[in-house]
């Protein structure tokens, strides 16, 4: 691969930390072999208010592993770059004009590495260099979830690998495995590092907003579930007060809430109210710190929160407990069952305890962690994902005949009942003779005997 151009797309600052993370792992290849560029995006509704990673506080910490930065919405402007995507008989045209934009030589050979490769921009980059290996990296716990989309033939055997944050050890993800692509981990040591590098630049707002002598030793995550549509506004603003309650009953008086950073001021006031009622010191960290910077540096003895991934790397980075709020409330209400963000939901509520009933403060067995919810994300990922996971089908009936009773919180009954298997309900005659497949097949068989 002598020669080769690697193109790294990036949306968010912690996407860019894992690229990075990675090449120092060696995961691409020796540095002198490659022309690197990263090219970052930003996704949001309206990008021009929001801040491109590469002038994020901290991005100075990852350039050096890159030969150039790149602005993919500059240029495909004015298109937003989750929503464009070239026409077919354009590609060739789009290709050349990426190529003379960027002073890629038109015979030159390149790589790309990308995010999610079911969405723009990361589709769109894939169909442009339609000849062009694509390296598929996830950097967070949707990796070990089934492919959302069906990838075209043409893409999907062009995709060499997927990159994967370890923090299940053990588990192996689903995602692409249905083309046969294979997993490969980033070393935990590698990304640890590069988030603790990345760390340095919040490290003196935390110390301005953390009092000396008053060091928080519970940390509350907020996701703002409700920007996707999975609960109300008001049902999140509960969500973390239901934290705040959880952090007391566990004998914590420091608080620490870090709130995604589009939540509501208004999450605030409702939180402060609560804890000057329990009679907590809370500290609300607005501002763009890292959560992994706030674990390393403050080390809380608990991080509480619903299903987000930083859960889980608190977990496996830096060996802090961690336990889990309202994961029942969002089981109830994610819909489709498709939902690339039920494998996560399952994950957490399986493997973590719940903060507002059982005893908290114990890290996880991770040792362990992965043999036991392999069985039920393979099973889950089966009914999300049934003919992509044929092969599936026979484990899945296995475990459900041994476990649904114990686990039903993770499975529809009408789920269970179109994919025929144990825990459907049974099959009247009279819904059956009403099921357009089976009056499409009387229909045939009394033409033909006409």
């Amino acid at each position: 691969m002598s020669g080769t151009t690697q193109i790294f797309f990036s949306a968010t600052q912690y996407a860019a930390a894992t690229v990075t993370a990675a090449l120092r792992a060696g995961l691409f290849g020796p540095r002198a072999e490659h022309r690197r560029i990263l090219v970052v995006s930003n996704t949001a509704a309206v990008p021009e208010v929001g801040t491109p990673l590469d002038r994020m506080a901290g991005f100075e910490r990852l350039r050096p592993e890159f030969d150039e930065v790149r602005s993919w919405n500059d240029f495909i402007s004015p298109h937003h770059p989750a929503g464009w995507s070239p026409r077919g008989q354009d590609l060739v045209l789009w290709e050349k004009a990426v190529r003379r934009a960027w002073d890629l030589d038109d015979d030159e050979p390149v790589e790309i590495a990308c995010e999610s490769i079911q969405a723009n921009p990361s589709r769109a980059v894939a169909d442009i260099f339609a000849d062009s290996p694509i390296h598929v990296y996830a950097d967070g716990l949707m990796s070990y979830g089934p492919t959302r989309n069906r990838i075209p033939h043409g893409m999907s055997s062009r995709i060499a690998r997927v990159l994967h944050l370890d923090l299940i050890p053990g588990l192996r993800p689903l995602l692409l495995s249905e083309y046969g692509v294979r997993a490969e981990a980033v070393p935990n040591k590698a990304m640890v590092d590069v988030l603790a590098q990345l760390g340095e630049e919040g490290a003196g707002i935390l110390a301005d907003r953390v009092p000396a002598g008053h060091r928080p030793t519970a940390v509350l995550l907020g996701q703002y579930l409700s920007a996707i549509n999975l609960i109300t506004q008001d049902e999140e603003e509960e969500l973390h007060v239901r934290m705040v309650r959880a952090a007391a009953r566990a004998g914590h008086r420091d608080v620490l809430f870090k709130p995604h950073p589009s939540a509501p001021s208004a999450y605030n006031t409702s939180l402060e109210a609560t804890a000057q009622e329990l009679g907590l010191r809370l500290t609300v960290l607005s501002e763009p710190v890292l959560a992994e910077t706030v674990f390393a540096r403050l080390k809380p003895e608990l991080v509480i929160g619903c299903f987000s991934t930083a859960l889980m790397t608190a977990a496996a980075f830096y060996g802090i407990p961690v336990a889990r709020v309202g994961t029942d409330l969002l089981l109830e209400r994610i819909t489709p069952y498709e939902n690339s963000n039920r494998v996560p939901l399952t994950l957490i509520d399986a493997a973590l305890p719940d903060a507002e009933r059982d005893v908290t403060g114990t890290p996880l067995p991770l040792d362990t962690l992965g043999g036991r919810l392999g069985p039920l994300v393979r099973t889950v990922g089966y009914c999300m994902q049934s003919r992509k996971h044929p092969e599936l089908r026979e484990e899945a009936a296995a475990w459900l005949t041994v476990h649904l009773a114990e686990y039903p919180q993770y499975f529809k009954k009408r789920r269970l009942t179109s994919l025929r298997l144990p825990g459907a309900a049974p099959v009247r005659a009279e819904a059956l003779r009403r099921h357009p497949v089976v009056r499409k097949a009387v229909k045939q068989i009394r033409a033909r005997r006409r």
